[in-house]
């Protein structure tokens, strides 16, 4: 019989491996960070790899696109700056999924099974907790939560995958997947769980974990990390309640960010799907295949909309108010 605690555990254990993680690595990083951030105030470009770079090290768009609207409330960095950013904190979200694809790798021979993560989580876990055991000052203590939130992180997605795995005997729930064929259920679906869970990264591990059953069809699958997207808007849309003007537009830029480019994407694989171009549109959806759609969702709609983000700009002010935004005389 299924059990939900196992998979409560899991991602409890999930949860606080990203958060762990994120947070040793931020502090790794010192308090230099917000400094490095106020400074990128040049160009697009360089925000935009900024955010892309500081995501990827604290694991967690979420807390960098919180950052960079906290910094504009404080008037530490200007709005364009803070748009750019926070497209390239989206790029940098997809390092977490690549990350959990680790889970696929073939368990064939010894070498490749060291690399698997449930071969290498409990000795991290194990690595971490004697380190902070051990440690005698703050500073030793710190370094030793990177492996224990990477031991967690993996330990938790394991657990995750060992709990779904017998749903995969399961007709009812092979059923409930091949019979959604609406596009704006999958994506509804993927917004809500990431609206919930609080992340985008947590969220896409989930779904990584419930394809490791088989029975997640690429047709599913696009649509609702789409929506997983969408719906870590919500925590930096809560953020910029109560902030200036200018952080709330930051916000929104995040989130037309994503719904304009979800909507392109939606469009552009349907179009795909009509003319027959995706021969695999039933197939079941890998761990891989959702890291490289994850990555080329965020690539190419960062590609098609930093070049328009005076118009991400202006519908923020739009919809946002106060204070008008002009384009600067030099970019």
């Amino acid at each position: 019989m299924f059990s939900y605690l196992p998979l409560a555990g899991g991602m409890g254990l999930f949860l606080y491996g990203i958060t762990l993680l994120g947070e040793s690595l931020e502090r790794a990083a010192g308090s230099r960070l917000p400094g490095i951030l106020a400074r990128a105030t040049r160009g697009r470009v360089r925000p935009m790899l900024l955010g892309l770079g500081v995501t990827s090290v604290i694991q967690s768009s979420t807390a960098a696109t919180v950052m960079a609207v906290g910094m504009v409330n404080g008037g530490l960095l200007p709005l364009e700056q803070a748009a750019a950013m926070i497209l390239g904190a989206n790029i940098g979200t997809t390092a977490t999924a690549w990350l959990l694809s680790l889970s696929g790798l073939s368990a064939a021979g010894r070498l490749p099974e060291l690399f698997r993560p449930s071969g290498f989580a409990q000795l991290l876990v194990l690595a971490g907790g004697m380190l902070y055991l051990l440690g005698k000052t703050p500073q030793k203590k710190s370094k030793a939560l990177l492996p224990l939130g990477f031991g967690l992180l993996f330990l938790g997605m394991t657990i995750m995958e060992q709990t779904l795995l017998p749903l995969s005997r399961l007709p009812a729930f092979r059923t409930a997947f091949l019979q959604v064929d609406s596009p704006l259920l999958c994506v509804l679906t993927g917004a809500l769980l990431a609206a919930a869970i609080q992340s985008s990264s947590a969220s896409v591990g989930l779904l990584q974990a419930l394809a490791s059953t088989g029975l997640v069809p690429v047709s599913c699958a696009l649509p609702i990390l789409l929506g997983q997207n969408i719906g870590t808007c919500t925590t930096v849309l809560l953020a910029a309640i109560g902030a200036s003007s200018n952080a709330r537009k930051a916000a929104l830029v995040h989130l037309y960010f994503n719904l304009i480019g979800a909507a392109l994407f939606l469009l552009g694989i349907f179009g795909l799907r009509a003319l027959g171009a995706i021969p695999f549109w039933d197939a079941p959806i890998t761990r891989g295949g959702i890291s490289l759609f994850h990555t080329l969702f965020n690539l190419g709609s960062t590609a098609l909309l930093l070049p328009n983000l005076d118009c991400l700009l202006r519908l923020a002010e739009a919809t946002a108010g106060g204070s008008k935004w002009k384009t600067p005389a030099s970019i």
